[in-house]
């Protein structure tokens, strides 16, 4: 799902978690308005035989990767308690989740097998709503900026392994 200049995934399915059409083309907007060349990444997009563009970290976002199982027991609980979370990844086949969450928070997020991605690094972004062949959308981008609260999903996090663990 990151890196530093290469690509990410390439397992798994596509999915589209959301709406079409306006939804997804104000999704694309704010995706793209962190890009250093916003046509270019379009432009990625659209030739990409993966589907997936690289976007840098750090700017508007920071993502935090949980393994996969906990991630997805974290998004079922973060579904329950909030109205909307923030854009949620998948990628290698479910192996890893990656929460969308405010800039800063990487550089300071503490947890075990959990990876923060922030400022000066890159991450692996499919064309919200189309099929690709390695990351996928578990909840698109709204498009307004909405982001995980980081103590929410903290929070989130600790439910979900707790229920794993009973």
């Amino acid at each position: 799902m990151t890196g530093t200049g290469g690509t990410g995934g390439t397992s798994g399915t596509g999915g589209t978690g959301g709406t079409r059409g306006s939804g997804t083309r104000t999704a694309v907007e704010w995706l793209v308005s962190v890009a250093p060349e916003p046509d270019a990444c379009r432009w990625e997009w659209e030739r990409n035989p993966l589907g997936v563009a690289l976007l840098p970290a750090g700017r508007a976002w920071d993502v935090l990767i949980v393994p996969g199982d906990l991630g997805l027991a974290t998004l079922d609980v973060l579904a329950r308690c909030l109205d909307r979370p923030g854009p949620v990844l998948a990628g290698h086949g479910d192996a890893r989740v990656g929460f969308f969450v405010p800039p800063g928070t990487a550089a300071h997020w503490v947890g075990t097998g959990v990876r923060g991605v922030g400022t000066g690094t890159w991450i692996v972004v499919p064309y919200p709503g189309r099929i690709t062949g390695g990351v996928r959308w578990l909840v698109l981008p709204d498009g307004s900026g909405t982001l995980t609260d980081p103590a929410r999903l903290e929070m989130a996090m600790h439910e979900a392994a707790a229920r794993g663990a009973t």
